[in-house]
């Protein structure tokens, strides 16, 4: 098979490996580093460190500075280094979510927020919630905490499909319909879904803000479909829990 069919060329490896080396020169060197910084310190050719850097920054792992003046990590870097950090929670937090979980039946679950991504921080282990970390970021749309995140951005469509997924019948896949429900979220407070992430869940989210509102986190309650008005009735307890959290997480 020829690398045109998709298959790794002998030569195609030591490329991979210089791009590496280019993203962790920029990385060591910081914000500002020059191509021809990059390629003295690697020993690279001018050609070979322009090109990769041109493909490096195409695919928004590494960004142009606007005066033009050297490169800097971009956005998806910070996707790989948040995927690879795990979330940590300190005592008085987790002692404050087992409060909230001995007063109900319901799945209590702690979420925090990357600028692009939600992480699964601490969940209920009696009560598990309805889908795993990768489903929900795959599918922002149809998770409470998804739409927590969603509402917070000036356009949403970025952190979207082309077509939104649908999970259920119910799922939510029209980009207009769910502008309409992220509003609904900004003016209450607080996100929802009902058999959307899957037929049998429901669950309702609030956000946990710093000092400057800036979303950080959210503390979730999940239940079986039919709960959903029971699950609404817990509102206020979860914003009591996410004002208690707000100093101990932001």
């Amino acid at each position: 098979m020829s690398p045109a069919d998709g298959a790794l060329s002998g030569r195609q490896p030591k490329a991979v490996q210089s791009a590496l080396q280019v993203l962790e020169a920029v990385a060591l060197a910081g914000t500002g580093v020059t191509a021809k910084d990059i390629a003295e310190h690697l020993s690279m050719p001018s050609a070979t460190t322009y090109r990769l850097l041109n493909l490096l920054v195409a695919d928004g792992y590494i960004v142009r500075l606007p005066d033009l003046s050297g490169f800097a990590l971009g956005p998806r870097m910070g996707l790989l280094i948040d995927a690879a950090v795990s979330p940590t929670v300190c005592t008085k937090a987790r002692e404050t979510l087992s409060e909230l979980r001995l007063s109900v039946r319901f799945g209590v679950h702690l979420f925090y927020f990357t600028n692009t991504s939600v992480r699964l921080a601490d969940a209920d282990g009696e009560y598990p919630p309805p889908a795993d970390e990768s489903v929900l970021n795959r599918h922002l749309h149809a998770s409470a905490v998804g739409k927590l995140l969603l509402a917070e951005k000036h356009d949403a469509a970025t952190l979207l499909a082309l077509t939104p997924a649908a999970l259920t019948d119910r799922t939510i896949t029209s980009k207009s319909a769910l502008a309409e429900q992220l509003t609904e979220v900004r003016e209450r407070g607080y996100a929802t879904q009902s058999g959307e992430l899957r037929a049998d869940s429901a669950c309702v989210a609030v956000p946990i803000r710093s000092a400057t509102a800036t979303l950080v986190a959210a503390v979730a309650m999940s239940a079986r479909a039919e709960q959903e008005q029971l699950l609404r009735k817990q509102v206020p307890a979860l914003q009591d829990c996410a004002a208690q959290l707000a100093p101990l997480l932001a």
